[in-house]
């Protein structure tokens, strides 16, 4: 199954950059805001969270650059950005306190394919990217059962993804453009791990000082601290506006 995707995602950027001729190349960069909304098991909420089904964060914003060099149809776009999303709720119903956050850093590469609209300053486009992202954050417990009252950082992790994305390009003057788009990432296609922070201690703790994405080597049904039964998958949706001016 990984082996079908990885040959889908070769498949795809081969043939989005199979351009055969660049008429004038421009070049533009800028920046803007947005808003970043998880999907499957990057949502939910705090209990799924404490019970490690989900990461269960809610929508957060995050802040964008981009870079974008190639001509009227066709072009190639780095982007730099970084997503902040939390959470806060109970570890079981009724009970306890949970703060979740993460931030998430992305750099993402990849072709642009743009349709130009005669007489019309606006212009559709579609891509798609090749991403690194760096994920860190931190937890806080508070009257939990079975984890310690206190805030924990989250080690840092590193994961590839790709994304696909939409939008329009409003031009609003001859060397500024306004760029509307929506896209959506796939987080942590290459890399998924387990990670044990602590391998001298064996307690439910551990579960949540890692992005520990892999399921749980140790997992074993009703085992209260090896409770990860299976991957997990980070994904999420963005709607972004920048501004965009020509160099």
């Amino acid at each position: 199954m990984k082996q079908n995707i990885l040959y889908a995602v070769a498949l795809i950027f081969l043939l989005l950059s199979a351009e055969p001729t660049y008429s004038q190349i421009t070049a533009q960069a800028g920046g803007g805001l947005g808003i970043t909304i998880p999907t499957s098991d990057y949502s939910g909420s705090t209990i799924d969270y404490y019970g490690g089904q989900a990461y269960g964060l809610s929508t957060g914003f995050s802040l964008n650059g981009k870079l974008r060099v190639g001509d009227q149809s066709f072009a190639v776009v780095g982007e730099l950005g970084i997503a902040f999303l939390n959470n806060s709720g109970n570890s079981e119903p009724g009970q306890g306190k949970v703060e979740v956050s993460q931030n998430i850093l992305s750099f993402k590469v990849g072709p642009e394919y743009r349709f130009t609209i005669p007489s019309i300053p606006l212009t559709p486009y579609v891509a798609a990217n090749l991403a690194l992202h760096r994920f860190s954050g931190e937890t806080t417990f508070q009257g939990v059962s079975r984890v310690p009252s206190a805030t924990f950082s989250v080690e840092s992790s590193t994961r590839f993804g790709i994304g696909f994305a939409g939008g329009v390009l409003v031009t609003v003057s001859p060397n500024i453009d306004l760029d509307f788009g929506v896209g959506y990432h796939l987080m942590n296609l290459g890399g998924k791990e387990w990670v044990d922070v602590n391998p001298s201690q064996d307690e439910q703790l551990d579960s949540y000082l890692a992005l520990n994405d892999a399921r749980d080597p140790l997992f074993t049904p009703g085992d209260e601290e090896h409770f990860v039964s299976d991957d997990r998958s980070i994904s999420a949706f963005q709607i972004v506006v920048s501004v965009l001016f020509g160099l």
